[in-house]
């Protein structure tokens, strides 16, 4: 059974993924660490990282984007692998991550969900044959009325997967508004909708001649990123040093 640490527990996501690992007899949350002590866990919950003295396989992080420092050098120290679900992480923090993880197991995705790892590996495919067909490639994403950041990483994550697949030739165009011309073969236009409760949906059109193709990915529950964050802990425990990604547990 995979011993987690739950950094981040009585965060929203964090009592989520509490919740569900309570079901899962392949996972168990032996400790936690979150400043705010008001929550009841049935498992021991510390201030800090530095401060849990717990043994564990794998660290689960969905904290504050402040604490990340502090957690990779930590982690770095104990040689405890660390799944990262924090967003909102500087350029120096990630250049932090990605010097830690030459020392111990790293896995940062834009996206925990299973489905939406799995529609980027679709998109690779598919853009590699529309592409080159003259096919031209939208982003629709929409999300709730409280979401601060547009476009939504996510989107931004499968615009650079269909970037990457085809070689580099797509210009991201967020918006047209003040630009009166036709759209250019190599633009990638990346749209934002906010409004509601919407957790997030995205859909990718490839419009070609005559014919539309639409990916699209529903999430109706935060629960698709706490199950894929329990995937990666599973998937994580145990492995080398290296910087992993979603697409290594799909």
């Amino acid at each position: 059974m995979t011993k987690m640490i739950m950094h981040g527990c009585n965060g929203r996501m964090g009592q989520m993924i509490s919740n569900l690992v309570k079901d899962d007899p392949d996972i168990t949350i032996v400790a936690g660490v979150d400043i705010n002590q008001s929550v009841q866990n049935d498992y021991p919950v510390f201030d800090s990282i530095t401060d849990c003295n717990v043994e564990a396989d794998v660290v689960v992080d969905f904290g504050a984007a402040a604490a990340i420092g502090q957690l990779l050098d930590t982690c770095a120290a104990r040689n405890l692998p660390v799944v990262v679900c924090t967003t909102g992480l500087s350029e120096e923090q990630i250049a932090h991550l990605n010097e830690t993880s030459k020392k111990i197991a790293i896995l940062r995705s834009a996206n925990m969900s299973l489905g939406v790892n799995l529609l980027m590996k679709l998109l690779q495919d598919a853009v590699k044959t529309l592409g080159p067909a003259g096919f031209d490639v939208e982003i629709v994403e929409k999300h709730h009325r409280m979401k601060l950041d547009a476009p939504s990483g996510t989107a931004l994550a499968l615009a650079d997967a269909i970037n990457e697949a085809a070689d580099e030739p797509y210009e991201y165009v967020y918006d047209r508004s003040n630009v009166r011309q036709k759209r250019g073969a190599k633009e990638l236009g990346i749209s934002a909708v906010r409004g509601g409760t919407i957790v997030g949906d995205h859909d990718v059109i490839f419009a070609g001649e005559d014919e539309v193709i639409t990916f699209s990915h529903r999430a109706y529950s935060r629960a698709v990123f706490a199950k894929g964050a329990i995937a990666a802990a599973k998937y994580l425990a145990g492995k080398a040093a290296g910087l992993y990604d979603m697409s290594d547990v799909v």
